[in-house]
């Protein structure tokens, strides 16, 4: 990142480079001589947990303000959903049927790219988790319409490296989902889910529950996949229960293609505030 604010004081990068070049002697040597944030040990210590926090949640906002981010359509969905060609290759006969979903994953992406690429800011930008699958879909779908798109990828124990069609500039690397989390709706217009695992499930309940809660603004909210979700979770039972409002099944719609979703969101007028959100 470049920042051409001018500054009295010496760069530190140029004091990071300068640090390369001492002679080597034992006290060069020692941990306790290294620049404090050019020292990955002391970076990963323990103590240093407020400090990574802050800038996990700082590098991403910052790169999005330069490239001029301004708003994004965030897809949330399964890694193990595989694009129909591959859907033989898929380890249950459910996950082979929810092939489809990857096209209408990127069909949907391509499409709400096609209608953001009209400002000098970037605006509806396509944001995804940045691996396979579902979210391989979102990233080639906003490549096909020659646009950009966001990938927020996590590091785990056994996956995963950015797909090949998020845009390289705007591939981030996380280690706190929290964090990540919250990039994924700081600028987020609508919220778009297909069926998933956990990792869906988590993203999905913590969204509703931040609008539900009005923490959040409402945006729109889409279920792709009916059938999926209606098996998954009983959302009628929740209410019955009064563990939710009926009020609250109004917090997202289902949708079955692209098409309807594009059409859902261009139609969106945010609704009224809640009378029953607590300080409201």
């Amino acid at each position: 990142m470049q920042d051409d604010r001018h500054s009295p004081f010496r760069d530190a990068g140029l004091d990071r480079r300068t640090a390369d070049e001492v002679p080597d002697t034992p006290q060069t040597r020692a941990p306790s001589y290294r620049l404090a944030f050019d020292d990955h040990e002391f970076m990963c210590r323990e103590e240093l947990r407020p400090v990574r926090l802050q800038l996990e949640l700082l590098k991403p906002q910052m790169i999005l303000d330069e490239r001029g981010v301004e708003s994004t359509i965030v897809l949330f969905g399964g890694a193990r959903i595989p694009a129909p060609a591959n859907k033989d290759t898929a380890r249950t006969k459910t996950l082979a049927d929810l092939s489809h979903f990857y096209d209408e994953a990127r069909t949907f992406a391509r499409l709400m790219t096609e209608k953001s690429m009209t400002g000098k800011r970037l605006e509806n930008v396509i944001v995804t988790g940045g691996g396979p699958g579902v979210m391989e879909a979102g990233n080639r779908g906003a490549q096909d319409a020659g646009g950009q798109s966001i990938g927020l990828n996590i590091v785990l124990p056994h996956e995963q490296a950015p797909n090949e069609y998020v845009t390289p500039d705007l591939c981030f690397n996380f280690h706190y989902f929290a964090i990540r989390k919250m990039h994924f709706l700081m600028r987020a217009r609508a919220i778009c889910v297909f069926p998933g695992g956990f990792g869906t499930l988590d993203e999905m309940f913590e969204t509703l529950t931040l609008i539900q809660t009005g923490r959040m603004s409402r945006v729109p909210f889409l279920l792709f996949g009916r059938a999926f979700w209606e098996r998954i979770i009983n959302w009628e039972a929740l209410a019955d229960a009064g563990t939710i409002s009926d009020e609250d099944l109004d917090l997202f719609r289902y949708v079955e293609t692209a098409q309807e979703a594009v059409e859902l969101i261009e139609a969106w007028e945010p609704a009224p505030a809640r009378a029953d959100i607590p300080g409201r």
